[in-house]
């Protein structure tokens, strides 16, 4: 009895229907003072209060399990992308209700305002979607739902709460992987921002021996294949396959900035993703390595199956170190497991000349035997200060120094170019886009 008396009243909540009636009351009964005529309605109107909460206590504690909740929710999320959850509510009564429901999502949120108010017939069912945008990787603890139950009558709230703690790991963008592998079968890639490249003389691969229809190129007739079968025939080329692309990831602390709540690393890493996986879309071999002040995690290149799964848990791991970029571990560990000519693209970033001229001889190194590609980041922030207009000498110099870094990172590309080495100065949203047209236009240009 004393457990069932203590569910009772840590589960009941007074709504403002029944204080507003309270405040009524009292307003009755300071103007019987004053008007006498009123007699006993105050008293009335009391009791007949008093009746309505009871009727609406045992119109909601009547019935043991009233409601049931649940939450639905993927195995996974996806960093930086819009993960939709639902939360599926029942109602046992017999008779209409409104629920008020409240989901305790993860702390890393920062949300406390997850409350969603729905009306309920007899036995009937919802499914109440939402939307949660992580950015961070990592494990995401999940709370209780607590369902708010009010009666027809609306005087009192019956709380139930259904134990739905579950952690779900947050990984990196699969959803945007997924978007871009869509995009890449069915040839729409171009409704990304993905260039269409044309494609610049032959691979090397041949494919076979085809009747020449109009529009292929005569210099590719095959004469000898003319002659025997009397048809004009012709040679027919792919691209070529199995070339191995390796996707480098500096993780020291010039990849901490944050950017939209996002911090360059994980850019990186989500463009890592995408990009290993439209390669293995064209039949390379998709590798991985991460950096720090030594080595992190490295994946050999391959173009199995499993592969881009291999390449998500280790990206799923990977986090900021504060350390410098040891970048002769680098060219040692690239000399040890890349055999053979690779494109190697470096996600990093440079924010002055200065930072770059301390790694150059290193990835000119690196550039000697494979084919290397640098991409790092646009400050955008100091791009906005550059633009904007200055009203006094502090806006004077603010405005000096953001152009001054700006100019050092076109300044970057240029020493890149001198020692042949190809560059991507990209902002943190168009990372993608930017590193998929590049590897597109090399593979057109057959550069690896």
């Amino acid at each position: 009895m004393k457990k069932f008396f203590k569910l009772f009243y840590t589960n009941l909540f007074l709504t403002g229907r029944l204080f507003t009636g309270i405040g009524c009351c009292v307003v009755l009964f300071i103007l019987a003072f004053f008007f006498p005529w009123l007699g006993i309605i105050p008293k009335i109107f009391f009791y007949a209060l008093m009746t309505l909460v009871f009727f609406d206590l045992v119109m909601l504690y009547r019935t043991a399990k009233g409601v049931f909740a649940k939450r639905h929710a993927p195995e996974r999320l996806s960093n930086s992308d819009d993960n939709e959850l639902g939360i599926f509510v029942e109602n046992w009564y017999p008779f209409n209700i409104s629920a008020g429901i409240i989901d305790e999502i993860p702390v890393q949120f920062q949300k406390r305002d997850v409350w969603f108010k729905t009306e309920l017939k007899p036995r009937q069912r919802k499914l109440i979607n939402y939307v949660l945008r992580p950015t961070k990787r990592g494990e995401y603890a999940f709370g209780a739902i607590r369902v708010f139950v009010q009666s027809p009558l609306g005087l009192i709230n019956r709380r139930y709460t259904f134990d739905q703690a579950e952690t779900l790991p947050v990984y990196p963008s699969f959803l945007q992987m997924r978007k871009y592998e869509l995009m890449a079968i069915s040839n729409n890639l171009s409704e990304l921002g993905i260039k269409k490249i044309r494609r610049l003389g032959h691979s090397l691969e041949f494919e076979q021996v085809k009747n020449y229809v109009q529009g292929d190129d005569y210099r590719t007739i095959n004469w000898k294949a003319t002659a025997r079968r009397g048809d004009l025939m012709v040679n027919s080329y792919t691209d070529e396959k199995s070339q191995h692309v390796y996707c480098v990831i500096d993780k020291s602390r010039a990849m901490k900035m944050p950017f939209e709540g996002l911090s360059l690393l994980d850019y990186a890493i989500n463009a890592s993703l995408v990009l290993s996986n439209i390669a293995l879309l064209k039949e390379d071999k998709a590798g991985l390595i991460t950096i720090a002040e030594k080595i992190g995690s490295v994946v050999p290149a391959d173009k199995r199956p499993t592969q881009i799964n291999k390449i998500l848990e280790v990206l799923y791991k990977e986090k900021t170190r504060y350390l410098e970029t040891n970048l002769e571990l680098l060219y040692n560990t690239i000399r040890n497991v890349i055999r053979q000519r690779s494109l190697v693209v470096f996600f990093t970033n440079y924010e002055s000349i200065s930072s770059l001229q301390r790694q150059l001889p290193f990835l000119t190194r690196i550039a000697k035997f494979h084919l290397l590609l640098v991409v790092f980041f646009e400050n955008t922030e100091l791009k906005k200060l550059s633009e904007e207009p200055a009203s006094n000498v502090e806006g004077i110099y603010i405005k000096t120094i953001a152009e001054k870094f700006a100019y050092d990172k076109k300044l970057i590309v240029k020493e890149l170019a001198k020692h042949n080495i190809q560059s991507i100065l990209s902002t943190p949203q168009n990372l993608t886009v930017n590193t998929i047209n590049r590897y597109l236009e090399i593979k057109a240009k057959q550069k690896i």
